[in-house]
């Protein structure tokens, strides 16, 4: 059976570039595949500091913006990564079948161990392996990812391969679903992707942003010199940022945006680019404050979500414990 497994880490509201980039192709999947899997994954955002008051609302404030944004518990199945333990369980068996320099090679060690003076913890270094597990734990056949989670992917298929070959034929090879939607870059700086830590307010649009800041942020938007409309990533980063973000939330392709925008300027563009990202929110910023004020009712949909993700889980897990020779 095809099978789909994707998960986002609770960081709270997500920003624009979240929900156009991966949420989106989420409620996109949810109807075109009969299993499907989304998890807040907790326990990948233990590798930095949190403040354990704001992780439990974060946990929340992710579900209800998940919710808000199209997923339907009826269709999926959400649930929190660390109620199902057999995720932790399982990412120490992969733990011990994975080398020390395959770890080291992968990109994003480098980057946040860099971020963190050279001082990353074990969790942040071997948190791949986890991801993983959270992929493999349901013999997951599709898993959608950002291109930065690529190599990732292929650290989960070498770990089923080796499984595979020492315990015979047991776990499918996860694939790729890459996203067709461009990745969204930062307002004020289009060399870097959109980021909730990025130290300039204007470069971030929150999904639950007001319309007084959403037109503010794209009327501060970086672009360039040339007023006019178009796309190219390499020459015109910004104006070319603006017109990925049309295309994604319009659902037209780039071709039809440029082809609307014919003799606007860019200032002009900077609006209609704005009131679109207005009208694609409004009924998402409105159903998450709903949602937010429902605690429980976000505490028992990520509850029923677990408990179905177990009765998946638990069987996989004990063979695996057989296979290895727990038991």
């Amino acid at each position: 059976m095809d099978r789909i497994f994707s998960g986002i880490q609770p960081t709270g509201i997500p920003h624009l570039g979240n929900y156009l980039g991966a949420i989106q192709n989420w409620v996109r999947l949810q109807e075109e595949y009969n299993s499907v899997l989304y998890s807040i994954v907790d326990l990948h955002s233990l590798t930095v500091p949190r403040d354990p008051p704001y992780l439990r609302q974060s946990i929340l404030d992710t579900t209800a913006a998940i919710l808000a944004c199209g997923i339907n518990p009826k269709r999926c199945f959400l649930f929190q990564q660390s109620q199902v333990p057999e995720h932790a369980e399982l990412g120490w068996i992969f733990g011990c079948f994975t080398s020390v320099p395959r770890l080291r090679r992968l990109p994003q060690w480098k980057i946040k161990n860099a971020s963190q003076n050279n001082e990353g913890n074990v969790g942040l270094f071997t948190y791949p392996v986890l991801q993983a597990a959270d992929m493999l734990l349901y013999k997951s056949t599709h898993v959608p990812v950002g291109e930065d989670q690529v190599l990732h992917l292929e650290l989960a298929q070498d770990i089923a391969q080796h499984f595979n070959k020492k315990y015979g034929k047991f776990f499918p090879m996860p694939r790729a679903i890459l996203n067709s939607t461009k990745k969204i870059k930062s307002l004020r700086d289009p060399a870097a992707k959109m980021s909730k830590s990025d130290p300039q307010k204007l470069a971030t649009v929150s999904i639950t942003d007001s319309a007084e800041e959403i037109v503010l942020k794209f009327r501060k938007a970086v672009t360039d010199f040339t007023s006019e409309v178009t796309y190219d990533p390499d020459s015109r980063p910004g104006v070319s940022n603006l017109v990925s973000i049309h295309a994604a939330v319009t659902g037209l392709s780039i071709k039809e945006v440029l082809h609307q925008s014919v003799g606007l300027d860019t200032a002009h563009y900077k609006m209609i680019v704005a009131e679109a990202v207005i009208q694609k929110l409004a009924p998402i910023r409105n159903e998450i404050k709903r949602l937010q004020q429902d605690k429980c009712h976000l505490e028992n949909v990520l509850k029923a979500g677990a408990e179905k993700a177990k009765e998946l889980a638990a069987p996989v897990y004990q063979e695996v414990r057989r296979l290895v020779g727990l038991q």
